[in-house]
């Protein structure tokens, strides 16, 4: 279970009402199979071995006493299987009769967990023969051993820190006040549950919002089996809508009327980062019975995928409308500072590349919303060494098709002036070359929005950041910057939306070409008229480091899980060493980056990573890489 990975099975077995040694036999079937599949948690529906529908069958002592030799049957042949099992049969307890869950490993029941809530309402009538479960653990003889009973039980699997399994059973997923909260404060990373919930039309979305918002809600993995094909008919039907979902994402789902089973792996330590993140999440374990359960530790194959573009949508509905959403944020965090300092006008660096014209689209669209006119933003081209024919005349084009009012500074003159001052030969296509461009376009910049008393409004995206991929106190600096929370992958599709939906051909063509230049700060010279120096080139592909950057920031990823992950997701696109190489690079750069990051201009945060010192990353300028590198070298 390396990396935090516990393989999950939600499991339907075949049965027939009340034939609790053919229902035996099928779930020892079922049970295998999972075993073989590497499942460490498995899971059957609620009152399995005898059926859900049995109705009054549940007060013969002969369907009781069948249940209960059919589970020992069932918990002998777990003996030998390295999983947590969960089966659903009716007990007697001092004269009572309990819907329970039995938890076995091993060859051993470790527990009866009851149904704490009993549905006695529309088709449901459990109350004619059930009564709820108690909270408070306490034994009772099974079989000639004393067995723990209680719904306030927690079964800790030593193989992976923080694998707390909790159960519940169907309707009490649907209470007010669920077992599945207790079990989660006191500690439950997963939650199991045990269920026979018939189909009517339209339940079973509402079923999946259930196990979804439970699991965001919780902060858990939650694995949802229920009853299907083979319990009675007369008055229901149900349909085996077996579900596994993690923090608020279904990882597997069942076709439904099929008895299908299925598995998932829930990532028990992205939901450990989650709660250490979140400090509204209070742990209580008072007044719960914690029984160990040893298993073995093993690498745990991944069925499951990770977007190789996480913040990207892969679905396009769903994209366009991710795209509107951050052009909104961008542009009303951009209104409001306007509206605080009462200033009228804008000044925006423009070069023909990405970052700058989606800076240049939010500040029009903020204008826009302020009623201010489009002129009074300044679109500045500054050409120099590196500038491209190509790059020019995009962003001499872009200004006026927006109608904005376009101005040009070449600065060859006064960086060639700034190098005779500083000795530098000109010659010499070093970092200070560079950097001498970018600080004096950001010079020209500041001093034309202080004699058209405007804001410079910065264009550096959030990738470049975490890369510190920015000129200190150059394209770094700005009086608002309203890239600085898109990651790199997703301004390319920001500045295609709009594009797509401008209703302006002329300036559709414009940004479609921006969209189809390499990604280049241009300050070194072209090469037969080419762009001669490409940011992927130097720095690794944005797309491998966006994935690096989500995935330690927001999931808390350690550089092992992250290459593995990385192998997985970009498997064909990428060879492994190049994978490794540029990971290495990003851990290197973040953290030796961090002082550009530190003094970092306002700007509004879009998704849920960000690189902000006032915001989500607080982190000491001068923190060690050290960890992180030795972990990656050891790759």
């Amino acid at each position: 279970m390396k990396h935090g990975f516990v393989k999950a099975a939600a499991l339907t077995p075949g049965i027939r009402v009340a034939d609790t040694g053919y229902n035996a036999g099928q779930i020892k079937k079922n049970m295998d199979e999972a075993a073989e599949q590497g499942a460490k948690i498995i899971v059957f529906p609620e009152l399995c071995i005898t059926g859900y529908t049995c109705g009054d069958l549940f007060l013969q002592e002969t369907l009781l006493e069948g249940a209960k030799e059919a589970l020992k049957d069932i918990a002998a042949h777990t003996r030998g299987k390295d999983a947590l099992i969960f089966v659903g049969l009716p007990l007697e307890m001092e004269g009572k009769l309990y819907n329970t869950a039995a938890v076995l490993h091993d060859g051993k029941i470790l527990a009866f967990v009851p149904k704490a809530t009993i549905p006695n309402y529309g088709e449901f009538y459990e109350v004619r023969h059930f009564a709820a479960g108690r909270k408070e653990a306490e034994t009772i003889l099974f079989d000639g051993e004393e067995i723990p009973f209680g719904t306030h039980i927690l079964f800790r699997c030593d193989a992976i820190e923080g694998l707390q399994v909790g159960c519940e059973i169907c309707e009490d997923i649907w209470a007010p006040d669920t077992p599945s909260t207790a079990h989660a404060v006191a500690g439950a990373t997963v939650i199991v549950n045990l269920s026979a919930s018939n189909e009517t039309v339209g339940k079973d979305s509402y079923r999946a919002d259930l196990v979804k918002s439970t699991s965001a809600r919780l902060i858990c993995g939650y694995v949802y089996s229920s009853a299907g094909e083979g319990e009675s008919t007369q008055d229901l039907v149900f349909n085996g809508h077996n579900m596994i979902a993690e923090n608020g994402t279904i990882l597997a789902q069942a076709r439904r009327f099929e008895n299908e089973s299925i598995y998932g792996e829930i990532d028990i330590h992205r939901l450990r980062h989650e709660r250490r993140r979140m400090n509204t999440f209070v742990q209580d374990s008072k007044g719960y019975l914690v029984i160990p359960v040893h298993m073995e530790k093993e690498e745990t194959c991944l069925t499951r995928t990770f977007d190789p573009l996480p913040f990207v949508p892969s679905d396009e509905a769903r994209r366009n409308h991710r795209c509107n959403e951050i052009l909104s944020i961008q542009s009303f965090g951009l209104k409001k500072r306007y509206e605080h300092t009462g200033a009228k006008t804008a000044v925006v660096g423009i070069s023909g590349g990405l970052d700058s014209t989606l800076a240049l689209l939010v500040t029009v669209r903020a204008f826009d919303m302020l009623g201010l006119p489009r002129e009074n933003i300044h679109s500045v081209t500054m050409p120099c060494f590196g500038t491209t024919d190509r790059t020019y005349d995009n962003a001499c084009k872009l200004a006026p098709t927006l109608g904005t009012t376009l101005s040009e500074v070449n600065i060859r003159e006064a960086v060639s002036l700034h190098f005779k001052d500083i000795g530098q030969d000109s010659g010499n296509h070093d970092v200070t070359y560079e950097n001498s461009q970018a600080r004096e376009r950001t010079q020209v910049l500041m001093d034309i929005a202080n004699k058209v008393g405007g804001l410079v409004i910065g264009t550096g995206d959030m990738s470049e950041l975490a890369l510190g991929w920015a000129t200190y106190n150059g394209d770094h600096m700005s009086m608002y910057g309203v890239n600085g929370g898109v990651p790199k992958t997703l301004v390319r599709h920001l500045v295609k939306y709009y594009a797509d939906t401008c209703d302006n051909e002329e300036l559709r063509e414009v940004l479609l070409d921006v969209l189809d230049t390499p990604v280049s700060p241009e300050l070194l010279p072209p090469v037969d008229g080419q762009i001669s120096q490409k940011t992927e080139d130097l720095v690794g592909p944005y797309e491998l480091h966006d994935f690096f950057l989500y995935y330690m920031l927001r999931c808390g990823f350690e550089p092992s899980k992250i290459y593995r992950l990385a192998k997985q997701s970009f498997a064909g696109q990428y060879e492994d060493a190049v994978i490794l190489k540029w990971l290495k690079n990003f851990y290197r750069r973040f953290f030796q980056q961090q002082f550009k990051r530190s003094c970092l201009p306002d700007g509004p945060k879009v998704g849920s990573v960000a690189v902000s010192p006032r915001g989500d990353l607080r982190m000491p300028s001068d923190a060690c890489a050290t960890l992180w590198l030795e972990q990656v070298e050891a790759l």
